[in-house]
């Protein structure tokens, strides 16, 4: 049985081994929510709004006891190029779940998230690159570029449709050029991040562990970019920024979009590739709500575009990609209950023999 002493040792070592993109969890539950309060599934979307809201104040807590209690190990993430990328999932969690909370009528709520994501953002998005700059020294980070770093994409095209989605509301020239710009900005580091992680997998030996479900943000950064496109398309047309640029967003988000759907086929691929051929076993890893993620806001990205421009088909496959998502949301919840239920008890057998040996004075 867990004692005091043994239940504060594992929150210790919870916190001290707490990923940057832990927030992940929030952001696959939140956009799978909105998809399903989409086509009008309001139970399921509930239960996964209060996931991710739950969800979030728990990584809420234990980040800000990161901070407090292991900020060595936040700084050593913060300039580690595998994972530095990951603490923009605390930006794009923020913005998902304000999204929802928006179309949901909790203006206020969504907006104060809006704006702690964007400053956050704001910090972020100079901060980690310039540490990866200046911080490798001669050795080449080629070699740790990974899938994780799409995640710069999607936090500032979470940002983009914040604003857009705010703009209608409050300073409509300005929070819609803002989205316009960030959108154009967040389209420019796709090139580039899909360059860079290209190239790494060109060059460098593709191992079982290298390829995880991270990769999967290559469609999942196309998604979002779609997203915030099709939020800038409700904009009114006589702004002078929709003017300016409405044409080239419209045709440019059906482009990603397209090319989010040409990357699915690969990234089974690569799935299958790890655990058909190389036989890496099927088990939990938090990269799985890299998995859930992209497919939940492919989905909802294809309704919102269909919608508007009237493409029924990207709306049907949006529909059917949706209930994809749900279901791999489940098996991934599962399977991360039933690791933690595992790795709580492994410690309590632990923590029994330690205590056995101890009285039999071995």
């Amino acid at each position: 049985m867990s004692t005091p002493a043994t239940i504060q040792a594992r929150v210790d070592s919870l916190l001290r081994n707490l990923p940057p993109a832990s927030f992940a969890f929030v952001m696959a539950s939140g956009i799978t929510a909105l998809g399903f309060r989409i086509i009008e599934r309001d139970i399921i979307s509930l239960t996964l709004l209060y996931c991710g809201i739950v969800g979030a104040l728990l990584l809420v807590i234990a980040t800000a006891g990161r901070l407090i209690r292991h900020r060595a190990n936040v700084i050593s993430d913060g300039q580690n190029p595998t994972k530095t990328f990951g603490f923009f999932t605390i930006v794009a969690a923020a913005n998902v779940l304000g999204a929802y909370l928006s179309s949901a009528g909790f203006t206020g709520i969504a907006v104060t998230l809006f704006i702690v994501a964007a400053l956050i953002w704001l910090v972020l998005t100079y901060l980690l690159p310039a540490s990866i700059l200046f911080g490798h020294g001669e050795r080449s980070v080629m070699s740790d570029i990974n899938g994780s770093w799409f995640l710069w994409v999607v936090g500032t095209q979470s940002v983009a449709t914040a604003c857009a989605i705010t703009a209608p509301r409050f300073h409509p020239e300005l929070l819609g050029s803002a989205a316009v710009g960030l959108w154009g900005v967040g389209i420019a580091l796709y090139l580039l991040v899909a360059t860079l992680v290209t190239l790494r997998m060109l060059i460098n030996e593709n191992s079982p562990t290298n390829l995880s479900p991270t990769y999967w943000i290559y469609m999942g950064a196309t998604a979002i970019s779609v997203l915030a496109g099709s939020r800038i398309l409700l904009l009114p047309d006589e702004l002078p920024i929709m003017a300016t640029t409405g044409a080239f967003v419209s045709g440019m988000s059906y482009l990603l979009w397209a090319l989010g759907l040409w990357w699915i086929p690969l990234l089974i691929i690569f799935g299958v590739w790890r655990h058909g051929v190389r036989r890496v076993p099927l088990k939990y890893e938090a990269a799985l709500w890299s998995i859930v993620f992209p497919i939940g806001m492919y989905s909802v990205a294809s309704m919102f575009y269909g919608i508007e421009k009237d493409l029924s088909f990207m709306t049907g496959l949006g529909q059917v990609g949706i209930w994809i998502a749900g279901v791999v949301w489940l098996l991934s919840t599962i399977a991360m209950l039933r690791t933690g239920m595992r790795w709580w008890n492994h410690g309590d057998r632990e923590a029994a023999a330690k205590s056995t040996t101890t009285s039999s004075g071995v």
